[in-house]
């Protein structure tokens, strides 16, 4: 990748930004990150993972000095090894899975939150990312590996062919499971290679199983709505050049998807179906996200629904009018040549000024003033979730870094292999 072509988007500034919320949103004592910038907002242990996967990005930008990221890491990984892990409902885990939401000082579950397999695998891979970039230092290595070691992920099976999307204390396993291609790629990958508690190729087969092809305009692809799910995995994971079974018989890769996912997103901008104001070659970024509020309108006759945070997506929806550009930005190692000019158009209307982190999480230009339509909604929160992608798919993007790290851990390859993944 060339710095020379990050210039436009003033690449630099946005990452230093965007990684400004996990300097600011942690509490330096245990680690723990906020979920989003909303008065009593709890942690998100997927924020973590995402943290701790930062800070070597930090340490090679002169973000953070090594000594700093260290400590950080150090924190978090004891507060997880000495956390409550037990089957009542006010622990911090269970079975070596945590509670998607935990309070930022006691480190408890916070309200009625799940014990999330999803969200447990982006804190893992955190981990996993901090032991092969700083190694023995301050034991970070055994640390990491010894919360790995304890995830008991065929006990998430649930004694079915899929893993389940998690477990709660008062009623049992959650009906859901992971299937159909999804952000889960991580999740399988990291259940594969465990040497304590792994799942059966089997498994990683049956979940293959249930992806939907599909053509949308003059493009096939591997079929996911919110754009978020084309990228989350590959922050760990270089796909490009390796397939597994599924992509073998369709003769691409997973990188290549998420090229074709993110041209889907762009063309899908330009044709408007919904005839949102805003949308085109420059403005996209359909995904999971924040949005004004359950709310009806009348906009230019037209009665408009609009949505609060839901899984917004491409082409089925739902889609009303909200766009997330840090969804754009990470899209950048797929196809910097339509997310460069889009993250100009961004900074173009603004949506950097005056704001900590970096661009703002999301912004609907339909969801107007009607006395003046340049005054539209933009999203006051900030997100943990949002914040790490743009960091780490940005330096993927300039540098490859994340990825080069991740070739050196040892679980991820054993679960690549155990899944199947070949060179061409």
């Amino acid at each position: 990748m060339n710095d020379a072509n990050m210039a436009p988007a003033n690449l630099d500034r946005l990452q230093r930004l965007s990684f400004d919320y996990f300097v600011h949103e942690t509490n330096p004592d245990n680690g723990l990150v906020l979920d989003k910038t909303e008065k009593g907002s709890p942690a998100s242990i997927a924020a973590v993972g995402l943290a701790m996967s930062a800070y070597p990005v930090a340490v090679e930008r002169g973000f953070m000095t090594r000594g700093e990221a260290i400590r950080r890491t150090v924190a978090t990984l004891r507060f997880f090894r000495d956390s409550d892990q037990n089957a009542q409902g006010d622990a911090t885990g269970y079975k070596g899975f945590y509670y998607h939401f935990l309070d930022m000082k006691s480190g408890r579950r916070s309200g009625q939150c799940e014990l999330s397999t999803i969200d447990t695998a982006f804190l893992i891979a955190g981990m996993l990312t901090a032991a092969a970039y700083f190694g023995d230092a301050h034991n970070i290595e055994a640390l990491a590996e010894e919360l790995y070691a304890r995830v008991d992920w065929k006990w998430a099976l649930d004694n079915g062919p899929t893993l389940t999307h998690g477990w709660l204390p008062e009623t049992g396993f959650l009906k859901y499971r992971w299937e159909g291609y999804n952000e889960a790629m991580i999740l399988y990958l990291l259940a594969l290679g465990s040497a304590t508690h792994a799942i059966a190729p089997e498994n990683y087969t049956a979940w293959t199983a249930t992806y939907q092809w599909r053509k949308v305009g003059e493009d096939e692809y591997l079929h996911s709505g919110p754009l978020f799910t084309h990228q989350i995995s590959h922050i760990w994971v270089d796909f490009r050049g390796i397939q597994d079974a599924y992509m073998r018989a369709r003769g691409i890769d997973y990188f290549e998807n998420s090229r074709r996912a993110t041209y889907i997103q762009q063309q899908y901008a330009i044709r408007n179906p919904n005839q949102f104001t805003g949308y085109g070659a420059t403005s996209w970024g359909i995904t999971a996200s924040d949005g004004p509020g359950e709310k009806t309108r009348h906009v230019d006759g037209r009665e408009r629904k609009f949505l609060g945070y839901a899984a917004r997506g491409v082409p089925d929806g739902p889609d009303d009018g909200t766009l997330a550009p840090w969804a754009a930005v990470s899209s950048l190692p797929f196809a910097p040549e339509i997310v460069l000019p889009t993250l100009r158009h961004f900074e173009d209307i603004e949506l950097h000024k005056q704001n900590a982190y970096g661009f703002k999480a999301t912004f609907n230009p339909t969801f107007s003033d009607s006395s003046n339509p340049s005054h539209f909604w933009v999203s006051p929160l900030h997100f943990g979730l949002n914040q790490g992608p743009v960091v780490l798919m940005i330096e993927n993007y300039r540098s490859g870094l994340l990825w080069r790290i991740m070739r050196k851990c040892p679980q991820l390859s054993a679960g690549l292999r155990l899944a199947g993944f070949t060179r061409y």
